[in-house]
């Protein structure tokens, strides 16, 4: 196998997932720090191969992918087992739209980006700018609570995208202070999650890159 590339940064939501999905299929690669603070994305070299400047992108077989969904859609074709979403139609679907619910309707309005927007140009205050998160965090929260199982995790006996994505919504629940009082289930399934090595090893924390 080739050499893969994570170009990562390590407070990045989107490329936790990408780093939780490799570790899960025990696809060995390189984490590439791209500084997001420093404004490394926007770097001519970077924004040329990846027009979003965004994190992550991954180099694969020759390919250099974005979007951390698109990614780990390839790598369940790349490398099927375990998979990341069931076969069936209608398990799939409902899968998805869990994890979507992560991923288009809470992390988008966490970002970076658009929490800087808030403060410059609209000059809002850092309280300002937590008290913004934990509200879409909490209406997301609240959906996918009730859709959690009561034992174990989402996947059953392995994590799923729903499981990817949650941990690492909840690393910015956590940073950001997010009362959890109200998701037990969420609560329970994300300190299970968080013993799996797999998980461990891809905890911002813990990244080491080159």
């Amino acid at each position: 196998m080739a050499d893969i590339i994570l170009y990562d940064y390590i407070r990045s939501t989107a490329a936790y997932r990408v780093r939780l999905a490799l570790n899960v299929k025990n696809i060995p690669y390189r984490s590439l720090s791209i500084n997001l603070l420093e404004g490394e994305q926007g770097g001519a070299a970077y924004k040329e191969r990846n027009p979003q400047a965004l994190v992550p992108m991954l180099s694969i077989d020759g390919n250099e992918l974005t979007q951390s969904l698109a990614i780990i859609d390839y790598l369940d074709s790349h490398t099927p087992a375990p998979a990341m979403l069931p076969k069936d139609p209608v398990k799939r679907a409902k899968v998805l739209a869990q994890a979507m619910g992560i991923i288009s309707e809470i992390h988008p309005i966490n970002n970076l980006r658009v929490w800087q927007y808030l403060k410059d140009p609209f000059g809002h205050s850092q309280d300002d700018v937590v008290q913004w998160m934990h509200h879409w965090m909490n209406l997301g929260y609240q959906a996918l609570e009730k859709t959690a199982p009561d034992q174990g995790i989402f996947g059953g006996d392995t994590p799923n995208l729903v499981d990817i994505c949650l941990t690492a919504q909840m690393y910015n629940a956590e940073r950001f202070g997010l009362p959890m009082d109200d998701f037990p289930k969420l609560s329970r399934i994300h300190k299970e999650l968080g013993a799996l090595p797999a998980f461990v090893a891809a905890y911002p924390d813990n990244v080491i890159f080159e």
